[in-house]
């Protein structure tokens, strides 16, 4: 534990330097500047060195537990009220939406001869929600950190770039505001970017923008346990399928593969039932909420040191095109869901 704590340190700091930023410029989220801190800061070939010494155990431990720790308590933002309160349309539009999404950016990744599990991680992030996503479905295939380094600096770029571009959209669209807020909760991949980017458009988009995003939060343990079975069946049909690390997080288990739902997917499905089944007190929910803010955002400043913009630029020509095309099809889809329903 000794080894972690430099990295957990230095995840801390860049929290409370992130924090500022976001409060100075409050268009920034804490988690996109989060995660953009760790990106510039592991190009700069003195950072790099440290990030990748003594650093690296407390930034992969907090890209990996924390991520987990911060999904579980993302639950409590969610209750099956609010989302019967959408109305069955809308909630079936959301599903359809993120299904969708979701095939269509893994075929795309599949078409692009994206290598390893880029494809589901980039479907991941663009269908559910980002980063968060990113970590999730990581944990069931055992995508190492360097791996996730591409799919999160992609989903982090379109969904920053969403702040700007979509309400400038609104009025040429001629969308009222709950259907621009029904648009960013469907179409905008980060919870903080859903916020940042509906609050332009006034408090009934906002409200209506957060509950369609948390209902697609909400897929995120079907599609964690449909990644986990596809990766369960690959591990019985080819012998040796699985890569080291998932290997490693499921040695406790005498098949050698994850679990169907993972520890951490139930706790947040445990967190959606205990907001639905109980009042829980508003100063406990909002410091479980900072609480999960700030997990989430030391996972990302892990993730984000890293991204390698060489590497990217050498590499990752396809995997732009395929988050290109992703961010267009999320975008189109939930513009259809928002006007239809």
């Amino acid at each position: 534990m000794n080894a972690k704590i430099p990295g957990l340190l230095a995840a801390a700091a860049a929290v409370m330097v992130a924090w500022l930023l976001s409060l100075t410029v409050p268009g920034i989220p804490l988690l996109t500047a989060a995660v953009a801190i760790g990106i510039v800061l592991a190009q700069i070939p003195a950072t790099r060195r440290i990030f990748d010494g003594k650093l690296a155990p407390g930034l992969g431990f907090a890209a990996k537990t924390f991520m987990r720790a911060g999904v579980v308590l993302l639950g409590l933002r969610l209750s099956l009220g609010d989302i019967a309160d959408l109305g069955i349309l809308a909630i079936v539009a959301i599903v359809v939406l993120v299904l969708l999404t979701f095939i269509g950016t893994w075929w795309l990744g599949r078409l692009f001869k994206l290598p390893g599990d880029q494809p589901l991680l980039i479907a991941a992030g663009f269908a559910i929600c980002g980063a968060s996503a990113i970590g999730a479905v990581s944990a069931v295939t055992g995508s190492k950190r360097e791996e996730q380094a591409t799919p999160v600096a992609l989903v982090t770029l379109c969904g920053t770039l969403a702040i700007v571009i979509l309400p400038l959209l609104q009025m040429p669209l001629g969308l009222s505001n709950e259907e621009f807020g029904h648009w960013v909760g469907a179409g905008v991949h980060d919870v903080g970017q859903v916020v940042a980017t509906a609050q332009i458009a006034g408090p009934a988009a906002l409200a209506i923008a957060v509950v369609v995003k948390l209902t697609r939060v909400l897929m995120l343990a079907p599609v964690v346990a449909g990644v986990s079975y596809g990766v369960r069946r690959r591990a019985a049909q080819t012998p040796g399928a699985l890569s080291s690390a998932a290997a490693t997080s499921t040695a406790a288990t005498s098949t050698n593969r994850p679990p169907l739902v993972p520890l951490f997917v139930w706790g947040f499905i445990g967190a959606v039932l205990l907001n639905s089944a109980i009042d829980i007190p508003e100063p406990l929910l909002a410091t479980a909420d900072l609480a999960q803010t700030l997990l989430l955002a030391a996972a990302l400043f892990g993730l984000g040191t890293a991204v390698r913009f060489g590497t990217l630029i050498r590499t990752a020509g396809p995997a732009a095109i395929v988050g290109g095309l992703a961010w267009l099809l999320v975008a189109t889809l939930a513009l259809a869901a928002a006007l239809w329903t």
